[in-house]
C-alpha cells in the first residue's frame, strides 16, 4: 500500500491537523475562550457559516473547518453572518454587563436614597435576579453593599469637608440618624465626632517586639488590634504608625498590653499555636470581604488570588483582590501572605518578599 493510498485511508480524526490553524498561538487562546483577545483576532467556521469572537462560549469548533482573522472586515469578508451568541460585530457580553453595572453604579451615587434592587433592574433592562448576578462579578459586591460603601464614602467627605454630623448623615442618604448611629462606630473606626476632628484623642496603644523575622509592631484601639507591622527598622516602624495615626495618641506598652505582644511574636513563630484576637478593620466592603476570605485559609495552605476572587463571588476581580491584599495593615492575623500566583510562585508582600517565604516555609513545615 503507497503512502498516499494510506493517507487517503486514514479519517479527519487521524490525519495531521493542519499547521496553519493549530500550530498559531492565536488558536489557543480560542480553546481558552481567553476573553481578553476579543477585539484583537476573530474566526469563522466554514461548517457553520458563522464568525466569532476568541471567547464565544459555543462548542469549540473543528480547527479543519477555522480560519483566523486579524480583523473585523476580514472575518466579514467571507460572507458569513455573526454569530448570535458572541455578537463579534458589537460589544462582549463582558463589556455590555459592565456598561449596565457602571449605569447602575451611577444611579446609585446620584440618588438621594438607596434604590432598591427591582428599580435598578428597571433601569438597566434586566432581571433582578440576572442583574444581581452581573453586578456581583463585576463590582465584587452587591448592589446592597454598593449603596453602603458609597453611603460611607459620602459620610466620610461630608465630615472631612466640616459639614456637621447631622448633615453629613442625611446628605449621605441615612433617612434617620438613628440608623447611621447604628453602624458608625464600624463605619468610621471611631465616632464621627473624632472623625470630624481627623481622629484627635483616639487612643492607640502600642509595642514593639522582636521576631526571628526582625521588629514587629501591634497597636490597638478601643476596638481591637488595628495594626501588625513588620520591618527592619523598629523606629521605622514607629514613624509608620504615626503616619497612619497622624491625629491619635500614642500611647506605650503597659504590661498587660505586652502580654498581647507576645501572643503576636508566639504565633510569628510557631504558627500552630492559633492567634485569636479582636481586631480593629478599617477598610472598604469590598476590602473586608477579601481579608474575611484570608482568614478562612487555614495554615499550611496557600490559595491564588484568582481563588479568593472566586470564594467571594467576584471572580473577574483578581487584581482588585490583589489590591486588597496589599492593603491589608494587620501582618499575619489577616494571613496575605498565604496568597500566590495561580503558577504557585510568590508575589509580593508588603513586609517582603523573604518574610512571607519563611512564613509559609514555617507553616508548611508545622502542617507536615
Amino acid at each position: 500500500m503507497t503512502t498516499m493510498t494510506l493517507l487517503a485511508k486514514l479519517t479527519p480524526r487521524h490525519r495531521a491537523l493542519p499547521r496553519s490553524v493549530t500550530d498559531d498561538p492565536r488558536w489557543a487562546r480560542i480553546v481558552a475562550r481567553d476573553k481578553t483577545a476579543d477585539g484583537q483576532l476573530w474566526y469563522s467556521v466554514s461548517t457553520t457559516g458563522v464568525y466569532c469572537r476568541p471567547s464565544c462560549p459555543s462548542r469549540t469548533a473543528n480547527p479543519n473547518n477555522v480560519t483566523l482573522h486579524d480583523t473585523l472586515e476580514n472575518a466579514r469578508a467571507t460572507g458569513f453572518r455573526p454569530c448570535k451568541r458572541c455578537n463579534p460585530d458589537g460589544l462582549s457580553p463582558e463589556a455590555e454587563n459592565a456598561t449596565l453595572v457602571a449605569k447602575a453604579c451611577r444611579i446609585i451615587e446620584d440618588s438621594e436614597e438607596e434604590p432598591s434592587l427591582e428599580a435598578l433592574s428597571e433601569a438597566v433592562g434586566r432581571s433582578p435576579g440576572y442583574f444581581h448576578r452581573i453586578f456581583k462579578a463585576t463590582t465584587g459586591l452587591t448592589p446592597k453593599d454598593y449603596a453602603a460603601a458609597d453611603r460611607s464614602r459620602k459620610v466620610r467627605e461630608g465630615l472631612c469637608a466640616g459639614h456637621s454630623v447631622t448633615e453629613a448623615i442625611y446628605d449621605a442618604g441615612f433617612n434617620s440618624s438613628g440608623r447611621f448611629y447604628e453602624k458608625s462606630t464600624g463605619m468610621l473606626g471611631m465616632t464621627p465626632s473624632q472623625f470630624r476632628a481627623g481622629g484627635a484623642n483616639e487612643e492607640i496603644r502600642f509595642a514593639i517586639g522582636q521576631t526571628s523575622l526582625g521588629a514587629l509592631l501591634v497597636a490597638s484601639s478601643k476596638m481591637g488590634v488595628a495594626s501588625i507591622l513588620l520591618g527592619d527598622d523598629p523606629d521605622e516602624l514607629l514613624r509608620d504608625l504615626q503616619d497612619r495615626f497622624p491625629k491619635a495618641r500614642l500611647i506605650g506598652a503597659d504590661r498587660a498590653y505586652e502580654a498581647l505582644i507576645a501572643r503576636v511574636v508566639g504565633f510569628v513563630e510557631n504558627p500552630g499555636l492559633g492567634l485569636d484576637l479582636p481586631l480593629d478593620v478599617r477598610g472598604t466592603a469590598f476590602q473586608r470581604r477579601v481579608w474575611r476570605a484570608l482568614q478562612e485559609i487555614p495554615v499550611g495552605a496557600r490559595v491564588s488570588y484568582s481563588e479568593i476572587a472566586r470564594r467571594i463571588g467576584s471572580p473577574s476581580s483578581v487584581r482588585a483582590v490583589a489590591g486588597a491584599c496589599a492593603a491589608n495593615t494587620l501582618a499575619v492575623a489577616i494571613p496575605c501572605h498565604r496568597v500566590v500566583r495561580n503558577d504557585g510562585a510568590l508575589s509580593g508582600y508588603a513586609w517582603g518578599i523573604e518574610r512571607k517565604r519563611t512564613l509559609l516555609d514555617r507553616e508548611a513545615a508545622r502542617t507536615a
